[in-house]
């Protein structure tokens, strides 16, 4: 019998068996080793995220009292949002239709994600959010309810969007099922801000919250900054999200994908360089467009690579160190006389972050008439806008500074590298001529405080303090005597809202609780917002108050003296003025009164190192006023220095008591010749009535046709040449007063004819 054959190990499935487990075995070795390598990465990103968390102020949601961080409402993603994009402080005043979100904020406050400050005017809450994006370069947050509540976040709204200042106002709404009802407190202030703001929503879905939160952030801050409004429902506040998806600033760029796009102009930048290398007057002219792009550095090394001088907008104060002898100062309406007389006479002025206001500007045809200008900025509609330019170079300043200086350093640009300081040598000459003639003094008097000796002695006290101002005189002696670092100078320069400063003060004090912050007022302007007083009171923030108290609306005052003949209709605010030292300690802060020159010093010294807040009352000249002064229609060179003295357009001072006494000697003169025209007229009328008189003695002989003695009919021809004699000298002095033909003309007629006696005595004799 054969043997059975064993299985041969070359059978075709077994082969495929064993080639699947071999395969199988490599696979679960793979999943293996990917599976240890993910958990490898896994662990990295988890240890990088624990330190992030451990360095970041700002924790992520935890759990509270064992139970789910709340219910995850469109107010949860309200706020989730706001911790996520790092905003620690925000603003605002409750009301019924934003309710919802205040509940939620009361969790969220106390686990120490996120601090509210509660103001007592909603217009409040809009400057101290201003005020904080301003001093630090953040976006500010209010919050404030429908209805009225969001009306007076009107004028805050539009003193942010005038000076480009990044800020997210969050307004409550009537639920979605009464929009368009006239429900109690629906107002559309979507609508009513459309013009002043940068971009508006309204949500009407508690999901898409955490997305248009994140994008408004992103648009507030980038290109050209701006407020953003979001009004939001209360039931959008209430509703619950199913399926919550956080968002940031990473979601909205590399999800929703977000971008400024920047074109590189390369080619213009060339050229502006060429332009300043031909110049041999150059000027740059800075706005507050330097500052929120956070380019000073970049500014101050351009000006002195090429020894450029630079004046500053209100704005723009602290954008370049004004204590440099480059620095011209303040240009426009009450700027320094030499950095207007610049504007008047440089060959090239470069216009960086500005936007040619007519406060700056004067007489736009005479602004900067003689040069070339270069305008750079990020938004391409301000170009050209006012001021007919040379050159528009539209992108970030920064960048575009940064390039400037980077160009200049590449070998193919060797040729730029002229000697231009010493092009410019007579143009510094120029310049410190007109320092010399012109500088900003102010005389003193006795021992009469005045309100420029109290700002200049804030910049010697404290130079690096964070300064607020309100809006009239004492801003602009603020601006034209106080030397300020970058952010460090906070005003309402676009829209000049009074009752700007003390809650702009309350901000940047937010924002810097370790930094100085000092708040520069006049009496008008403070009682605007002085119940903000409350707000100081409750945070304890240490807030100097500085009230300039002249006891006048100032700025007010100055035009109707300058231009109005000293009618000072409604301007003056001493009756019903408050006691300002009894008001600061109603609110439990302290006082202090100063009214002399000689104890101001001390007065402020003692105020800024006080740890609280602190108000000083400081009662200067009332009718100071606020010099150089340029008058509207007018251009930049022709100011007013002080009440006698005037400059005209070619730098000559005019001596306007030297002009009035000269003007009143010429019109004396020309009474007195007026006067020996026609004194004649006395005679005149004399004459007349004699001749009345002696017609009617002998009016009947004359009727009558009867003789006349000899001595008669002499005396009445005589008495009548002189009456038409006096008549004619009469003519003659009223022809004086017309053109020189008229007046030739009426003499050839004169000389021509002859005076003639009346009819009736021609027919008699």
């Amino acid at each position: 019998m054969e043997k059975l054959k064993k299985r041969s190990p070359i059978d075709a499935r077994y082969t495929q068996y064993i080639e699947e487990k071999e395969k199988n075995k490599k696979n679960k070795k793979k999943r293996k080793k990917e599976k240890k390598r993910i958990y490898i990465k896994r662990k990295k990103e988890v240890n990088s995220q624990i330190l992030q968390e451990l360095r970041n102020p700002f924790k992520y949601v935890r759990e509270i009292d064992g139970k789910d961080f709340y219910t995850q409402t469109g107010s949860f993603a309200l706020f989730d949002t706001l911790v996520r994009s790092k905003i620690p402080s925000v603003f605002g005043y409750p009301g019924g239709a934003i309710l919802p979100i205040y509940d939620e904020l009361y969790f969220w406050e106390k686990k120490n994600f996120i601090k509210h400050y509660l103001v007592r005017h909603e217009q409040a809450a809009t400057h101290a959010a201003d005020g904080y994006s301003r001093s630090s370069g953040k976006v500010g947050v209010c919050f404030a309810t429908s209805g009225p509540g969001a009306t007076n976040l009107v004028t805050g709204i539009a003193t942010a969007y005038m000076d480009s200042i990044p800020m997210i106002v969050i307004t409550g709404q009537v639920g979605t099922q009464f929009l368009g009802t006239d429900a109690f407190q629906e107002i559309d202030i979507y609508g009513i801000t459309l013009s002043l703001v940068k971009h508006s929503y309204v949500v009407t879905e508690s999901k898409l919250l955490a997305q248009i939160l994140a994008e408004a952030i992103y648009v507030s801050q980038n290109g050209r900054p701006g407020p953003v409004l979001i009004d939001i429902p209360k039931n959008v506040g209430l509703e619950k999200i199913k399926k919550f998806s956080p968002c940031d600033e990473v979601t909205v760029h590399k999800i929703l994908g977000w971008r400024y796009n920047i074109q590189n102009e390369t080619d213009k930048i060339c050229l502006a360089l060429y332009r300043l290398s031909k110049s041999l007057r150059p000027l740059l002219y800075v706005g507050g467009g330097v500052v929120s792009s956070n380019a000073t550095y970049e500014l101050s090394q351009f000006a002195h690579r090429y020894g450029i001088p630079v004046t500053t907008t209100l704005m723009g104060k602290g954008a370049f160190n004004e204590k440099d002898e480059l620095s011209l100062g303040m240009l426009g309406m009450h700027g320094t006389a030499y950095a207007n007389f610049a504007i008047g006479n440089c060959d090239l002025l470069i216009a960086v972050g500005a936007r040619f206001d007519d406060r700056v500007t004067g007489k736009l045809q005479d602004f900067a008439c003689n040069a070339y200008i270069i305008h750079i900025d990020f938004d391409e509609s301000e170009i050209g806008k006012n001021k007919s330019v040379g050159l528009g170079i539209v992108g970030d300043v920064k960048m575009i500074l940064t390039e400037f200086l980077l160009i200049m350093n590449r070998q193919k640009y060797k040729w730029y590298k002229k000697p231009l300081r010493k092009i410019f040598e007579k143009w510094y000459s120029q310049i410190a001529a007109w320092k010399d003639d012109f500088p900003l003094k102010a005389t003193a008097s006795d021992d009469i405080l005045l309100p420029q000796e109290v700002i200049k002695i804030v910049t010697d006290l404290e130079p690096d303090a964070i300064i607020t101002t309100d809006v009239g005189q004492h801003q602009m002696w603020a601006a034209q005597y106080l030397k300020c670092k970058p952010r460090n100078w906070l005003s309402s320069s676009g829209l000049g809202t009074m009752g700007f400063g003390l809650p702009a003060a309350i901000g940047a004090a937010v924002a810097h609780p370790n930094k100085e912050v000092v708040c520069i007022t006049g009496d008008s302007s403070f009682q605007m917002n002085l119940q903000e007083l409350g707000t100081i009171s409750k945070y304890n923030l240490p807030i100097k108050i500085i009230i300039v108290n002249n006891h006048w609306q100032g700025m007010v005052r100055q035009w109707q003296e300058t231009f109005y003949e000293q009618r000072y209709s409604h301007s003056s605010m001493l009756e019903g003025e408050p006691k300002f030292d009894i008001l600061a300690n109603a609110y439990g802060i302290k006082s202090l009164y100063s009214e002399r020159q000689s104890e101001i010093r001390n007065k402020l010294k003692d105020a800024l190192s006080y740890k609280g807040p602190v108000l000083v009352e400081c009662n200067v000249l009332e009718k100071e006023n606020c010099y150089p002064m340029v008058e509207p229609s007018k251009a930049n060179t022709e100011m007013f220095l002080t009440r006698e003295l005037s400059t005209t357009s070619e730098g000559l001072i005019i001596d306007k008591e030297k002009e009035k006494k000269k003007e009143d000697l010429r019109l004396l003169k020309e009474a007195q010749a007026e006067y020996e025209k026609t004194k004649n007229l006395s005679y005149l009328h004399e004459a007349q009535e004699n001749y009345l008189k002696i017609k009617e003695e002998y009016e009947e002989i004359i009727l009558e046709k009867k003789y006349l003695t000899e001595v008669q009919e002499k005396y009445i021809r005589e008495l009548i040449q002189y009456v038409k004699y006096e008549e004619k000298m009469v003519e003659w002095a009223e022809a004086d007063r017309q053109t020189e033909i008229e007046i030739k003309e009426r003499q050839r007629k004169e000389r021509e004819g002859k005076i003639k006696t009346l009819s009736f005595l021609d027919t008699s004799l």
